[in-house]
């Protein structure tokens, strides 16, 4: 299983999406183009997001990095091993961390959601989601109320996302009829009245639902890194190239949705 998983996030890291055509290409008016974050780091890129389209967070397993629009670094902390998706809302930063371990059936996960002031990079809170039962890797916020994935046991067929209020209180488990994905769901955003999520496999999956969590779509695309919306039909998607020393990166994409493909890719 664990060769097995390796061979999955070794293609989820070094294939891109289908990419459209040049009559796509974003306008000038966009906050963002393409973007490689500065460095090169020992774990993976987990999901990115953004403070209102000005800087940009990366969380990169065991590092928290705060980057310009370009992708300069501004702020970086260590954080412990293992730091997920993420989401900024109010001048805060919010992490899916799991402590323990991710996919038992058992549930013997230990999920968390650090919370981080923009500015700083300083950790402000920690909040308990012992219900995220498989792990906590992803989270999203829709309507002030913030949304957690994770970790799912092979052959399961369905996911599942958790839903807390503002202080942080359980408010309900919500199930999508999406059938199995590798290792549950990895990152998530709401965007244009409807969630993306993005799920290793060979190829990985992109999940889309509406706000209510009925299956709208399920495709072939990449973005179990990291996807951010950024402004009407224009989305950010993240990959995880590797240095020749087998380091790893981190760079986003520009995506326009689609009906049949989910998302496709745009060129610079």
């Amino acid at each position: 299983m664990i060769r097995l998983l390796i061979s999955f996030l070794c293609v989820a890291f070094a294939i891109e999406p289908a990419v459209s055509s040049a009559k796509d290409a974003s306008p000038a008016s966009l906050p963002f183009g393409e973007v490689k974050c500065d460095g090169d780091y020992a774990h993976h890129l987990q999901g990115v997001c953004t403070d209102n389209n000005e800087a940009i967070f990366w969380a990169i397993t065991t590092q928290l990095v705060k980057t310009d629009r370009e992708g300069n670094v501004l702020k970086q902390v260590a954080v412990p091993n293992h730091h997920g998706d993420l989401c900024f809302n109010d001048g805060k930063v919010y992490v899916a961390v799991n402590l323990g371990q991710f996919n038992n059936p058992e549930g013997k996960a230990d999920s968390w959601v650090y919370v981080y002031d923009a500015a700083s990079l300083d950790l402000v809170a920690k909040h308990e989601c012992q219900q995220v039962f498989h792990g906590a890797g992803g989270i999203g916020i829709a309507n002030g109320h913030f949304f957690v994935v994770g970790g799912l046991p092979e052959g399961v067929q369905e996911n599942y996302v958790y839903e807390y209020d503002a202080e942080f209180r359980f408010v309900k488990k919500h199930v999508i009829d999406s059938k199995w994905t590798l290792l549950g769901i990895q990152t998530a955003t709401f965007h244009d009245d409807a969630w993306w999520f993005g799920c290793y496999g060979a190829p990985s999956t992109l999940l889309k639902t509406d706000a209510e969590f009925n299956m709208i779509g399920r495709y072939h695309f990449n973005c179990a890194l990291g996807i951010i919306g950024i402004a009407p039909d224009r989305l950010l998607y993240a990959l995880g190239p590797k240095t020749d020393k087998g380091r790893c990166m981190g760079t986003l994409h520009l995506a326009r949705p689609d009906e049949e493909q989910g998302l496709v890719a745009i060129k610079p």
